[in-house]
């Protein structure tokens, strides 16, 4: 205790404690009251050393995760079942039109885009047989069939509003005449979209003719 009390003077903290000390000899106070003096000054020493540590900061709230964004659900085409000659025929007429470009043969419904359309190219000499693209996606090839034959072509986007695929066929090409003297009905097929079967009328074999 004694070297602490030294300690505690030399380092001036207890200096005015000591000062008050040396007056209450002076005025005669006795031991008992240094020992209160030293006693209070040991409580605010601990006091001061014991002081709460300052409030630390709240974790910050966590983040929401991003928004996951559904992915696109690609409808399922309900294709017709069995031969293809048992397939209902789609609803339409054909009808025959002749422009600055030749002749063409739309099959559709009244009021509503052409389902199929068989164009006379006559400036390139071809014929382009091409259907809706009902769901955008170009399928890539077309399957065409009649009861003589059975043919697949490649199919190309027509870049028209609304959206159409094409096959190129020559004047020359057999599936032509399969196709005008079929018995009654041709079925087309693409990858991703209805398959369908559709009646062949006089105005098919006309624009046929129209490039040769």
């Amino acid at each position: 205790m004694a070297l602490f009390h030294k300690q505690l003077v030399e380092t001036d903290f207890l200096a005015p404690w000591y000062d008050g000390l040396a007056e209450a000899e002076i005025f005669g106070h006795n031991e008992a009251m240094k020992s209160r003096i030293y006693y209070c000054a040991l409580l605010l020493i601990a006091a001061a050393c014991s002081a709460p540590p300052p409030p630390t900061a709240p974790a910050p709230a966590p983040k929401a995760p991003p928004p996951v964004s559904a992915a696109p659900v690609t409808p399922v085409v309900q294709q017709p079942t069995g031969s293809w000659l048992d397939w209902d025929i789609a609803p339409g007429v054909w009808v025959y039109r002749q422009d600055s470009r030749g002749s063409i043969a739309l099959f559709g419904e009244a009021g509503r885009d052409a389902l199929v359309t068989l164009r006379c190219d006559t400036a390139r000499r071809q014929l382009y047989l091409a259907r809706a693209d009902e769901s955008g996606r170009n399928p890539g090839s077309f399957t065409v069939r009649s009861h003589a034959m059975m043919k697949n072509y490649s199919a190309a986007a027509t870049g028209a509003t609304p959206p159409y695929v094409a096959i190129a066929l020559a004047p020359n090409d057999n599936l032509l005449d399969a196709i005008a003297f079929t018995r009654g009905r041709i079925a087309i097929e693409a990858a991703g979209q209805q398959h369908i079967a559709i009646p062949i009328w006089s105005e098919v074999p006309r624009v046929i003719d129209d490039c040769r």
